[in-house]
């Protein structure tokens, strides 16, 4: 065999172009293997996507019910010590320290988790609180009118702010 310019042999060129295409060339029997492949390659991703969004939206839901859970409970807590608190500062003129600090702790929680609006009706219940201590003690005969005409309820406004807010949330 003799070799050409570039130092082949032209047996070399003829078994390299018939190697390349009996490789190019796909067996048919593979076909159905590789459909196989593919389609559960498919399924399994689509299943991954799948529970993947769902587990997502399952997280996203419980870290919504955690959050409306925590400003109910807050709310609660402050509609208790403010309560108690309002009816201390009515019937007596020494202010419970301890009682002023808790209800001032819980405002400056939902300073973190709710809207001004609360913020600003949770403050006008405390300062309402505050100034009523100096006030003259009242009586439950004093409160007797009072709670007839419905102006002993000083929560009111900042629990219909909280029902407005939570109602929000859905």
């Amino acid at each position: 065999m003799s070799r050409g310019q570039d130092g082949f042999f032209f047996g070399d060129i003829v078994q390299a172009c018939y190697l390349v295409k009996s490789r190019s060339t796909m067996n048919p029997t593979y076909l159905p293997a590789l459909a196989a492949l593919s389609g559960s390659a498919v399924g399994g991703l689509t299943s991954f996507l799948s529970s993947w969004l769902g587990q997502s939206a399952q997280v996203r839901a419980q870290v919504f019910l955690n959050d409306k859970s925590r400003r109910q409970e807050l709310y609660r807590e402050f509609v208790d010590e403010a309560s108690k608190g309002y009816i201390d500062s009515i019937t007596t003129n020494t202010p419970d320290l301890t009682k002023l600090v808790a209800l001032y702790a819980l405002i400056s929680r939902m300073r973190s988790l709710s809207s001004p609006k609360i913020i600003e009706e949770a403050e006008k219940v405390a300062q309402l609180i505050v100034r009523s201590y100096p006030e003259p003690n009242m009586t439950f005969a004093d409160l007797r009118p009072m709670i007839t005409a419905k102006a002993i309820d000083p929560l009111r406004s900042f629990s219909e702010s909280c029902r407005e807010e939570l109602e929000g949330l859905k």
